[in-house]
């Protein structure tokens, strides 16, 4: 059902080889490598715990409109809406991420696109309230106040 594509533009990518439903779960992340910190390939699943050993997982993409979401909770990915064969899947990293171990220029061209990922401490809370966040970023969001990251 899921597929690395080697080659994009910002290189690899996951690709789904048959529709998923709304709601459907797409993957598990069965074995999990917990780590204090952030690097390049991990999600952070709390205030102060990542993990690596994705698998196929690792190759989601970011999106400032994704078809999936990550559930730091239960340790999977999810559909967000109904998605085609053939589509790229993609999710939000600032929902999970407070900051990044690698910032970079978001390439996704979606309306309303935010630019510049470097992590959910750096927005505005009401712009990530579009979204849908994690518990852990919440929590951090909240404890970082409304007048922070304006």
């Amino acid at each position: 059902m899921l597929h690395v594509e080697e080659g994009a533009a910002y290189g690899s990518r996951l690709i789904t080889t048959e529709p998923i439903a709304a709601g459907a779960v797409v993957g598990r992340i069965e074995h999990p490598e917990r780590l204090p910190g952030p690097t390049y390939r991990t999600i952070q699943v709390d205030e102060d715990t990542h993990i690596d050993g994705l698998g196929a997982l690792a190759y989601l993409n970011h999106s400032c409109a994704p078809n999936t979401v990550v559930d730091t909770e239960h340790l999977e990915v999810r559909a967000l809406r109904d998605i085609t064969a053939g589509e790229e899947l993609t999710f939000f990293y600032l929902s999970t991420e407070w900051e990044m171990d690698r910032p970079f220029a978001c390439l996704c061209g979606a309306p309303g696109c935010i630019g510049q990922i470097a992590g959910a401490k750096t927005l505005p809370t009401a712009m990530l309230e579009r979204y849908p966040l994690s518990d852990h970023i919440r929590r951090l969001l909240n404890r970082r106040g409304p007048a922070a990251a304006q």
